[in-house]
């Protein structure tokens, strides 16, 4: 057989993840912290972005209210949801109608996301000038990060002091507190074996042996640590750790040291021992337990912990009267950037480089495709959202105990997208409704069938069932995870006896036998 060289052509489909593609993918499952970091970093590398005026909002874009076409969403009895085509037509559920028609969702093609050949573009058509397509989060909403008009000054955020560090804290406290060598030597290894929790992970014979010093010396050190701020620290268990602090406030006597060295017996909720050991009544007892809980178990932790970072809705509801219930973007957490293409248009004229128009072709695409994707990202947060509120309606309405089976196919069918991109959107986003802050994944739930054959329900609403009925119990009548289960299945719902119990103790919810000591000392 000769072997001989030939040329085929061959045609073949396949799906190709473009950089821009894979960049909007990230953009959507970003927080607004991750988002605003990201957008300034965009706006460092490339000239021809700009943040808009942080006084414009983002009605004047467009209106951010998503809506049924009048006054809000539409809110209706759950078991009207079975006529959800008629009642909310797809052109409904989407932001279209307020914010402008997008190109295509970030999940299906990456056509969508510019315009091409260098242009944005708006309903298939170029739009001159600068143009805002905006995104939730960040900081251009109201306050932080610099403007458009160039201002050099710093912000107030950068003018603040740094905070000590705990390890700083505990330096100075020891340069000050011991004035030879060798206690600092000891003491700064004594500062190095502090876990996170503000406890030494050690043991002490060690460092008298890594120092080569007496132990005594380690143990006089170590007794002058353990009265440093904050107080607690240096203890070698959590009994050492509350001792530490009840001496601090003069409120360590022979009982409360009893009480500390029998905490298994306060874990178990076994306070008939507990009087015993301590030799108190049940109200100097439940006294003494009050004092413990106010004390701090981890000094270090607290010490040099991060500092909370409130959380920032993504999406704001009211109710709209009616019924109704109004959506809209968070206008004062939106990065807002636009391409400044009057800039573009003055420097474009004078390059005569192959190389620099080649640059800022690359740059001006990369720009449009950025504020295309972050106008497209807002557009997919609130679909989801809407779909949301439109599917909960019986929980925003009657509460918890009406909160819907959901899982993320319902959504993505219901808004004509992949569950992986409703995943994205659900995952780091709040919406601030009248019931509270939520992320919006908490309301996915499975599902518990039931037992006379009607509608599933919300695990979640199980939860908050099995703990109505815990906290209404009598104390003479604990009850225990078979007579939930049995109560459970005459209000219709199939539950097993180890959800329950699974339940119970996610909720940190103590077991019937622990229930039963609690109360009878508290009664006794």
């Amino acid at each position: 057989m000769a072997l001989k060289a030939r040329l085929d052509l061959r045609q073949s489909q396949s799906l190709v993840m473009t950089p821009q593609l894979q960049q909007a993918i990230k953009l959507l499952q970003f927080n607004n912290i991750e988002l605003s970091n990201f957008i300034d970093s965009e706006l460092m590398e490339n000239p021809l972005l700009e943040r808009a005026d942080p006084g414009q909002t983002y009605a004047e874009a467009g209106d951010g209210a998503v809506g049924n076409g009048d006054d809000g969403l539409d809110s209706r009895s759950s078991d009207n949801f079975s006529d959800r085509d008629d009642q909310f037509g797809t052109d409904r559920l989407t932001s279209s109608e307020t914010m402008g028609s997008d190109d295509g969702p970030l999940d299906v093609s990456s056509d969508a996301l510019y315009g091409g050949e260098g242009e944005i573009t708006r309903n298939g058509e170029p739009v001159s000038g600068s143009h805002d397509y905006s995104a939730p989060y960040g900081g251009a909403g109201g306050t932080g990060g610099g403007s458009a008009g160039g201002d050099d000054l710093p912000g107030l955020e950068q003018t603040l002091a740094d905070e000590a560090t705990l390890r700083q804290s505990l330096d100075d406290q020891l340069n000050i507190a011991f004035a030879d060598a060798m206690s600092r030597m000891i003491g700064s290894y004594l500062i190095d074996m502090l876990d996170e929790n503000g406890y030494i992970s050690g043991d002490l014979d060690e460092v008298s042996e890594a120092l080569e010093c007496d132990i005594k010396d380690v143990e006089r050190v170590l007794k002058t640590l353990q009265g440093f701020d904050p107080v607690g620290i240096f203890a070698r268990d959590l009994s050492e750790c509350l001792e530490l602090q009840l001496r601090e406030l003069n409120r360590f006597d022979p009982a409360m040291a009893a009480l500390l060295a029998n905490l298994e017996l306060l874990a178990k909720r076994d306070f008939d021992r507990l009087r015993r050991v301590c030799g108190v009544d049940s109200d100097d007892l439940h006294d003494m337990i009050a004092e413990i809980k106010t004390l701090d178990p981890r000094p270090g932790k607290t010490a040099d912990g991060e500092i909370a970072t409130p959380v920032i809705p993504d999406v704001l509801m009211r109710a709209a009267g009616n019924g109704n219930w109004h959506l809209e973007l968070n206008s004062e957490a939106l990065p807002r950037v636009l391409v400044n293409e009057d800039y573009v248009a003055q420097i474009g004229s004078g390059l005569k480089d192959r190389e620099e128009r080649g640059f800022m072709s690359e740059r001006l695409q990369s720009a449009n495709w950025l504020v295309k994707a972050l106008h497209q990202r807002a557009t997919t947060i609130m679909k989801v959202a809407s779909e949301i509120v439109r599917q909960q309606d019986g929980f925003f309405t009657h509460g918890v105990g009406h909160l819907r089976p959901l899982i993320l196919r319902d959504i993505a069918e219901a808004i004509g997208m992949h569950e992986s991109t409703v995943s994205r959107v659900t995952n780091g986003k709040f919406m601030s409704t009248p019931r509270g802050m939520f992320e919006l994944k908490y309301f996915f739930t499975t599902a518990i069938s039931s037992s006379d054959g009607g509608d599933a329900y919300s695990s979640e609403a199980v939860r908050h069932r099995i703990k109505s009925l815990i906290d209404n119990e009598e104390p003479k009548k604990i009850l225990s995870d078979d007579k939930l289960v049995e109560l459970l299945g005459k209000e219709g719902i199939d539950i097993a006896r180890r959800t329950v119990a699974k339940y119970r103790e996610a909720m940190r919810i103590p077991s019937s036998v622990q229930r039963r000591r609690e109360k009878k000392s508290r009664a006794s």
